[in-house]
């Protein structure tokens, strides 16, 4: 991708305009006029497709132009949530993001869920993009709709839509350069250029630019990381052979290719399991002893974010890497605690990380659109919008983020599973088929024979020796490292292509409607690896018992085959691979219709109705079995899920002067359940499809401008009836979505008031009150629930069950000769097992959810001779909230503020601007969300976290504006 990188960057269009940002209410700003500083100008917006005043539309929107925004350096899509009231927003464990609004978003897992937020690029929805990952440049604006859209924009909106309006050409020359640097070396480079040919055509090119150094270091390989380098193109040509035909063509390119965290911190209070089981000690073997107390930890303990002990490292040996290093021989313990029992920690910088291995983040999206506009008559007009988008995404980074300080052992740990497969193989003088699927057997068959042992003893060390010289693992994909290593890959590629018919009435009389319909085609496939050098070391050693050869044939049916590419291709059965294909066609027919029955007073009732269609490959999952790629055939199951929904809204609107507007109505949005993602061979599965959800919401509102056009103050009310909410954990190697009820409410008050000239003040506030209905659910976190007589204890493949103190105790003596034997508590040999105590989810709190969140901000302007300054400064807070349905203490994350301040200096006359910004002029260290990883990976956190302080100077330079 460099290559490719370099020459597209040599050919870009220079640097765009200011990308488009968001101060804070709705966005009121001058139209074409200048503003005087003494009234709020108002923005033309486009939420219901048809350009209306944004205080005409009797819809909660907040919508920002360029230039009243980008005082306020919001400059990508994350930091919209610094300027509307209650939205939540934080990245997502694999490469997604949650854009949450009034408490809907996205909290699922699943390739064939759907995000509850609706992003729309000129009105043309994008199931995957790039709007959290780019920043905004050469906009017109933005708008943010909030509360389920069920008819014009429909799909899956439950939550609101964000639709992105690109700048379309105009006909006269224009042009814009903006170079920027900051701190963290950070360089960006915006431009624009507005060319019209003839009287009919005209281009518009647009280009951005980011570099900057990374926010953290890896301390290991003494690179800094989280970088980014970054680059956008944007062209589109406008086709207007007369005043009733309007098309253009968009191609908009994007690409990133550098060292950017997934995630970020890894959060884990170490749980080294318990000291005893009520009273009964581990074996009197130190070595035994060792792996039996490990089977009793669940890895990380259930703690708040900021116990002090927060960046540990989670006890492998309850993980599954770290039972493979144990049945192999390789690991002594914890590969995370010295010899001396000390707990290895991470560095205490939240940026930092200690990986083998710096990350990688490789992303490239390219989208075209046309659109079309015919006035077949003076009243009537036809819409055709044709979108197509690809995208790619390659991310890959180490696992737990830290070196372990202790090595593999040289020689095997005598207390392993596969000596004693060994000695078998040596007594019956022939190889033990497939013992590798049955280590626990294996070894509980042989282990109370004393020539057996010996032969053990004698055979496996030599086997090792050969296999793993040095303790060294030869691993194709972590690389030849005599440490404990694990890594994951998050990526994938997909297409989608959307075709919207719209016929638009603009009568005279009481009636008007919009109908239409659009068909949607997303087809997507992806790999979600987890690769660790355990894992191939496992399936060697069965390779050489059972086809005397480690890295064997592909060819051959006993052969774990090991895939010798580093970068993995679905051949080997050395590593996790969670895959899927995913094929989404959705069909719609939408209509509204607005009646304006008085002059005050007009009714607008809208109906929709969807058809959703998803097709998910069955891909099993087939670490450490026989075999190679991903067997799939002529009959491979191919899972459906299918919905048909009507959905609508009906809505009063009163103007009870031209300045003043009420309004109230119903609404109800739908977004499609699922299927389920494919889970491990032989681990319980979930059920193969989740259902949908619904918003029910009743909406009451009134937009009101005050004073001559000095004051502007909107207030909004709501309450939802959520049901089916939709909300994974990952259980078992795999994702779980749940479906549970809620009630929502809520009020927003946003306002903008100009006191005096060239001074302007705004504040947006919103409450809310989110609450789960009557469920249960079992926290994976903690499935005891602190029960007295009650232990967590782990299966072979690392999955994790609870068992009773008696039944705790009769498998510690099973297993006093060999600790494997403990496997068999989950497996049932000792009596029936639960997953866990259920917890009563009835009145918690929806995750994301604040009861507050306050945008705050000033912006005065001066005049000195042909210059003019604005200083503006914005302060956001938002409240504490949790992460997870259980409303833990583990849960809780802490209220959280931030503040922007800008200095602009402008000469209009010579189109020239400085501008001196901070963000985040406090460095909060804003931990937004947290993300609970599966019982085999031990239950650590990835943490996500907010920028820290940034700050810079950028000149501007216009021509013909």
């Amino acid at each position: 991708m460099h290559n490719s990188l370099r020459l597209r960057r040599t050919l870009a269009v220079g640097v765009s305009a200011f990308a488009i940002m968001a101060v804070a209410a709705p966005a009121f700003a001058q139209d074409d006029e200048k503003d005087t500083g003494n009234t709020v100008g108002e923005l033309i917006i486009t939420a219901q497709k048809r350009e209306e005043a944004i205080q005409d539309v009797p819809i909660a929107v907040s919508a920002f132009n360029q230039e009243s925004l980008e005082k306020a350096k919001i400059d990508g899509g994350p930091n919209l949530v610094l300027a509307i009231p209650n939205v939540n927003f934080s990245k997502g464990n694999f490469t997604g993001y949650n854009f949450q609004i009034r408490g809907v978003g996205s909290k699922l897992v699943a390739g064939s869920g759907d995000a509850g937020t609706g992003i729309h690029l000129n009105n043309a929805p994008l199931t995957a993009n790039n709007l959290f990952e780019s920043e905004f440049f050469d906009l017109e604006r933005v708008e943010v709709l909030r509360g389920p859209q069920g008819t014009l924009y429909g799909r899956n909106a439950t939550g609101g839509v964000v639709n992105v309006i690109s700048s379309k050409p105009t006909d006269s020359f224009e042009a814009l350069i903006r170079a920027e640097y900051g701190n963290y070396n950070a360089k960006k480079l915006r431009g624009m250029i507005n060319v019209p040919i003839g009287d009919m055509i005209a281009i518009r090119g647009a280009a951005a630019f980011l570099q900057r150094d990374g926010y953290g270091d890896n301390l290991t390989t003494g690179n800094d990381v989280d970088d980014r380098d970054l680059w956008n193109t944007r062209i589109t040509v406008s086709f207007e052979p007369s005043d009733t035909f309007r098309t253009f063509l968009l191609w908009d390119h994007f690409e990133e290719d550098d060292k950017r965290s997934r995630i970020g911190k890894q959060l884990c209070v170490k749980d080294p399991g318990p000291a005893n089981i009520g009273g009964t000690g581990y074996s009197g073997i130190a070595p035994i002893a060792e792996i039996q107390r490990g089977l009793f930890s669940q890895g990380c303990q259930a703690t708040s974010v900021n116990d002090p002990n927060i960046l540990g490292t989670p006890d492998t040996r309850a993980t599954l890497g770290g039972i493979f290093g144990a049945l192999s021989g390789l690991t002594q313990g914890d590969a995370f605690t010295s010899a001396g029992g000390v707990f290895q920690m991470q560095d205490k910088n939240i940026r930092n990380i200690q990986s083998s291995f710096d990350p990688v983040y490789q992303a490239e999206t390219d989208i075209f659109q046309f659109n079309a506009e015919w006035d077949i008559t003076d009243s009537l007009t036809v819409t055709a919008l044709t979108s197509y988008s690809e995208n790619s995404l390659y991310t890959r980074q180490d696992y737990n983020r830290i070196v372990p300080n202790e090595n593999f052992n040289t020689s095997p740990n005598p207390v392993n599973a596969f000596g004693s497969a060994v000695a078998a193989a040596v007594i019956s003088g022939q190889q033990i088929a497939n013992c590798g699927t049955t280590v626990g057997a294996c070894a509980t068959a042989v282990a109370s024979n004393p020539a057996v042992i010996a032969a053990a003893n004698a055979a496996y060390p030599n086997i090792y020796a050969g296999l793993f010289p040095g303790g060294v693992v030869n691993d194709p994909q972590v690389g030849a490292l005599n440490r404990f290593a694990t890594a994951d890959i998050s990526g994938g590629t997909s297409e989608n292509f959307s075709q919207e018919l719209r016929l638009q009435s603009n009568f005279d009389g009481p009636l008007n409607f919009n109908i239409g319909g659009i068909y949607l085609d997303y087809k997507s496939d992806g790999d979600y690896y987890v690769m660790g050098n355990t894992l191939t070391a496992y399936a060697q050693i069965q390779n050489v018992l059972n086809t005397g050869s480690a890295n064997c044939a592909a060819t051959n049916p006993a052969c774990i085959y090991i895939d010798p590419n580093a970068d993995p291709k679905r051949l080997g059965h050395n590593y996790y691979d969670n895959t899927g294909a995913y094929h989404l066609k959705s069909r719609a027919a939408f209509g509204e219709v607005y009646w304006q029955l008085t002059d005050a007073l007009k009714i607008t009732g809208g109906l929709r109705y969807t058809h959703d269609r998803k097709l998910v490959e069955n891909r099993p999952v087939v670490l450490a079995s026989a075999g190679s790629g991903i067997p799939l055939s002529a009959t491979t199951p191919i899972l459906e899920a299918d919905f048909e929904e009507f959905t609508g809204r009906l809505v009063a609107d009163y103007k009870l002067t031209d300045n003043n507007l009420i309004y109230g109505g119903y609404s109800r949005g739908y977004k499609g359940g699922g299927v389920n993602p494919a889970c491990s061979t032989g681990v319980g599965c979930p059920p193969p499809t989740f259902a949908p959800e619904f918003v029910d919401a009743w909406e009451f509102g009134s937009k009101n401008t005050f004073d001559e056009g000095r004051v502007v103050a909107n207030v909004t009310g709501f309450h939802y009836d959520y049901i089916g909410y939709q909300v994974s954990k990952i259980v078992n190697r795999t994702s779980v979505n749940e479906n549970i009820d809620a009630k929502i409410y809520g009020l927003e008050l946003e306002t903008i008031w100009a006191p005096i000239d060239n001074l302007r003040l705004n504040a947006n506030i919103g409450y809310l009150h989110t609450e789960i209905g009557e469920s249960e659910s079992i926290d994976t976190f903690d499935r005891t629930q602190g029960q007295a007589g009650l232990w967590v204890v782990k299966a072979q493949n690392a999955s994790n069950c609870v068992v009773t103190t008696a039944q705790a105790q009769a498998a510690l003596a099973a297993s006093a000769g060999n600790p494997f034997a403990i496997f068999g508590l989950c497996a049932g040999a000792f009596g029936a097992v639960s997953d866990g105590v259920t917890v009563n989810l009835e009145g918690n709190e929806l995750p994301n959810s604040p009861h507050f969140t306050v945008s705050l901000g000033a912006q005065y302007s001066m005049q000195w001779g042909d210059w003019d300054a604005t200083l503006r400064g914005d302060y956001y807070h938002q409240t504490e909230t949790y992460s997870r349905i259980y409303n833990s203490k583990a849960d809780k994350l802490d209220a959280w503020s931030n503040v922007n301040a800008t200095f602009t200096v402008a000469n209009e006359g010579w189109g020239l601007s400085f501008e001196l910004y901070v963000k985040n002029l406090t460095d909060e260290e804003v931990l937004t969300d947290t993300y609970l990883t599966d019982d085999s990976s031990g239950l650590f956190r990835n943490g996500f976290y907010g920028e820290p302080r940034t700050f810079g100077i950028s000149v501007t330079k216009t021509f013909g504006m």
